[in-house]
């Protein structure tokens, strides 16, 4: 009994001790052995948590509430963030959230809105109906009317239309892909606007819904509206993976290696077969990290860090 009292001490102030230390953004921060120590130093407070909740900036332009669509009497909207001294055009990076395409809404990833609106991006967040409302495609066909809606709405905004970066974490990382992969080609949209992004942020997303676990999951047979015994063409419809060609946009990749809802294997996956075609892909593996891992200020930081890098790369302001 000695030996675990004198030992749960000693994780404590390991702890303790990891939360006050200086931390090198670039470098990727020290994760846990295992979800049981994960969930102890997150219970001691020794995991410092992203802050959520913003306010916005006395610099930062906020268009809240644009109705993009309306269907079955039911406004879709979205919300734009930039800079008020911008003089010119600027790149565009839509977030879209997550919450297994079940729950969620669009304000969850203010503060990756208000961040890069900061840096100099213009930012838009998009509202998508939920599966408990509707089932898939509707959620792909609403970020893909937003999208269309905010390039023919590019003049207006101040943005730079052939310069849109499409980012998400989780379900949002996943119809982020999706659209992005099934756009790859130049193709114009109904404003006579080219329909791809340049580029796309994917945080921990499930990129094959084809997989064993995929396959059993009950909030993935809620987005699809049935089982892939009932369905199997669906589920393939459904997986960004398998849209990738030569000429998918630039990608970059975060996942841990704790996440125990979306494996990591499903971005290590993504970037061997965005290699294979040719495409940039960058891929973070985070050794000893779960799921919204972003919620921790340190990986947060570390995620900002490498996108600035991709963005300056693939999506130069």
């Amino acid at each position: 009994m000695a030996a675990r009292i004198v030992f749960f001490l000693w994780m404590v102030l390991l702890f303790v001790g990891c939360k006050s230390n200086q931390y090198d953004p670039s470098l990727p921060p020290k994760g846990f052995a295992n979800n049981i120590s994960l969930k102890i130093a997150y219970t001691l407070g020794a995991i410092e948590p992203t802050i959520t909740k913003v306010a916005i900036p006395e610099s930062i332009q906020e268009h809240k509430n644009l109705v993009y669509k309306t269907i079955d009497t039911t406004s879709l909207k979205l919300d734009i963030y930039q800079p008020k001294a911008l003089k010119k055009d600027a790149p565009l990076i839509i977030f879209l959230h997550g919450g297994a395409w079940e729950k969620g809404r669009k304000s969850n990833v203010l503060h990756y809105l208000i961040s890069y609106a900061q840096k100099g991006y213009i930012t838009a967040t998009v509202q998508y109906r939920l599966s408990g409302v509707a089932k898939y495609p509707a959620q792909l066909l609403d970020v893909s009317d937003a999208v269309e809606w905010l390039k023919s709405h590019a003049k207006e905004y101040n943005i730079n239309a052939h310069r849109v970066a499409i980012a998400g974490g989780s379900a949002g990382a996943h119809l982020a892909m999706q659209y992005a992969y099934t756009h790859s080609s130049n193709t114009m949209d109904s404003t006579g606007l080219p329909s791809n992004v340049q580029a796309v942020i994917n945080i921990y997303g499930p990129s094959d819904l084809t997989t064993e676990i995929a396959k059993k999951e009950k909030r993935v047979h809620r987005f699809i509206g049935k089982t892939y015994e009932e369905a199997p063409e669906m589920y393939k419809e459904a997986s960004p993976i398998l849209y990738v060609n030569k000429y998918s946009p630039p990608t970059i990749s975060f996942h841990g290696t704790l996440d125990e809802l979306v494996p990591y294997g499903q971005s290590k996956k993504l970037h061997e077969t965005l290699k294979s075609y040719g495409v940039p892909s960058y891929y973070h593996e985070l050794k000893g990290w779960p799921h919204a891992m972003d919620l921790s200020a340190k990986v947060f930081s570390y995620i900002q860090y490498h996108t600035d890098i991709f963005l300056e790369k693939h999506l130069k302001l």
